[in-house]
């Protein structure tokens, strides 16, 4: 029998919501540089599919890895970890 791998998840923050089921969540990481050996801070942005429109500006999910819900989005919402103040 195929079994399927495991899914990517990222923990990130919400940064707008103003999209219909669909959310914009920033994933930060640090970075060593290779010359300078100095931590930088790297972003991304990731449209993830928020089937219940439940999630705000500032609050913290994780998001998965899914197939292609749309031309944009390839994350949904696994869990909302910490709601914004």
């Amino acid at each position: 029998m195929m079994t399927r791998g495991k899914t990517k998840t990222r923990e990130g923050v919400v940064v707008s919501n103003a999209m219909d089921k669909t959310v914009v969540v920033t994933v930060s990481r640090l970075v060593k540089h290779p010359r300078y050996k100095k931590y930088v801070k790297r972003r991304k942005r990731f449209k993830a599919h928020d089937e219940q429109n439940e999630c705000r500006v500032g609050d913290r999910v994780t998001i998965a890895e899914t197939k292609p819900i749309s031309k944009d989005k390839r994350w949904r919402i696994q869990k909302i970890v910490e709601k914004a103040v």
